[in-house]
């Protein structure tokens, strides 16, 4: 019984127009609610897995630096590294601080050596652009590829000569001199990072160690199958080869970053669920303007033995319909948006006439979308729970009604 008469509550009749006009206005206000929290999460998952796959893709998992009486023997320690369980790949890396000149220009820059036999093409790096290749850089051959913004601050292209210069210390960390090297550019890349666009150069690993005058590499790079499990693993292969280095892995290098985010989409997260909450103050309005506007028939149904529960059941299955059809709609809603944000995007530009992305202002040009499952079911069941706490107070007060009294002047 209390189902019936709640669903027949839900629906309009010609005397309760403004209130079941307010109860599905709430409806609508929970489903754009759901449906932009889907939309947003989704969105910010894509950024965030684009902004992940840009930093990892010039960079290592993990590092293993600093001990150099181990690293002496790095052919061994590559070969060791291998056969750990989780490990995809180890390389070899030199990395020095140095200066790069091409008049009138000169910055500041990091050249890291490697091998291109064993490191990725940027080519073959999604999200990543690149002229000329890396395996242009051969031992001796004098070639570097330089950072799109970095070869922009140098005014060079590909072709073009730049030198690179280093501090040589002495024993009481004082600049007693500068190595110097010409090499050709051969390669300008673009990752979308200011850290690696502006700041990286490459060169290949040998080229590095005759630049520097020494011999020994800076350490070994890292990559695992699991790129989440980076911590783990890289202790654990840092244990397999002797210890004594420093560990490093991108989530301890990167943290910043991924901080922010998380507070962007807590915050975002905590922005939209006023739209819910708002949908859900209409639906106690409504529900408590029903319970008045149905007095008297909560007093006949009173009379003829109705019990409390029962009329609280009656007004929780109006909220808890509402409730349901507006998270329902919005999760479709979202999940069909969310799937298709990359043709909404460019169709919403071409009609408006304007960019969201503009690539002169941003590196990543298109709106990238991550929908994950335990988003939808948390914000479903978030909603959902939402309305059925909005029904207790006003199916309790309807309870309470004491038929005598609502009787008494009809």
């Amino acid at each position: 019984m209390s189902l019936f008469i709640g669903l027949r509550y839900v629906r309009a009749r010609s005397g309760q127009f403004f209130v079941s006009f307010i109860s599905w206005v709430s409806m609508l206000g929970i489903c754009v609610g759901v449906l932009a929290l889907i939309t947003i999460l989704s969105v910010m998952n894509g950024f965030e897995n684009e902004l992940r796959g840009r930093l990892l893709s010039l960079a290592a998992h993990a590092t293993l630096t600093q001990n150099p009486a181990a690293l002496a023997r790095w052919p061994d320690l590559i070969e060791t590294a291998g056969r750990q369980p989780g490990v995809a790949g180890v390389a070899p890396f030199v990395e020095l601080q140095a200066l790069v000149a091409h008049e009138p220009e000169l910055q500041a820059a990091i050249v890291r050596g490697i091998d291109p036999t064993i490191e990725p093409s940027v080519s073959e790096i999604p999200g990543a652009l690149a002229l000329g290749r890396l395996a242009d850089l051969e031992p001796g051959s004098a070639n570097i590829a330089l950072g799109r913004v970095l070869a922009y601050q140098l005014a060079v292209g590909i072709g073009d000569t730049v030198t690179v210069m280093i501090p040589v210390g002495g024993t009481d960390g004082d600049v007693l001199n500068s190595r110097i090297q010409r090499f050709t550019v051969s390669g300008i890349f673009e990752v979308g990072l200011q850290e690696q666009d502006g700041q990286l150069a490459l060169v290949h690993l040998d080229d590095a160690l005759a630049l520097r005058g020494a011999p020994g590499i800076t350490g070994l790079r890292l990559r695992f199958d699991d790129a989440f499990a980076a911590p783990t693993l890289a202790a654990a292969t840092a244990t397999a080869l002797g210890g004594g280095f420093h560990v490093s892995d991108w989530t301890r290098e990167n943290a910043s970053y991924f901080r922010a985010i998380r507070i962007e989409k807590t915050m975002m997260t905590l922005i939209m669920l006023l739209i819910v909450a708002v949908a859900v103050f209409n639906i106690v309005a409504a529900l408590v303007m029903v319970v008045t506007d149905k007095r008297t028939d909560i007093a006949i149904l009173r009379t003829i033995g109705a019990r409390p529960r029962t009329i609280v059941g009656v007004f929780m299955t109006q909220g808890v319909v509402i409730g349901w059809l507006g998270t329902a709609l919005g999760i479709v809603a979202g999940i069909a948006i969310a799937l298709n944000v990359d043709t909404l995007a460019p169709l919403l530009e071409r009609t408006f006439g304007f960019q969201i992305m503009d690539a002169d202002v941003f590196y990543i040009t298109r709106i990238p979308s991550d929908l994950q499952a335990a988003d939808v079911t948390l914000i479903g069941v978030v909603a959902f729970l939402l309305t059925v706490l909005a029904t207790i107070y006003p199916a309790i007060r309807a309870a309470r009604t004491e038929p005598a009294e609502a009787l008494r002047y009809e």
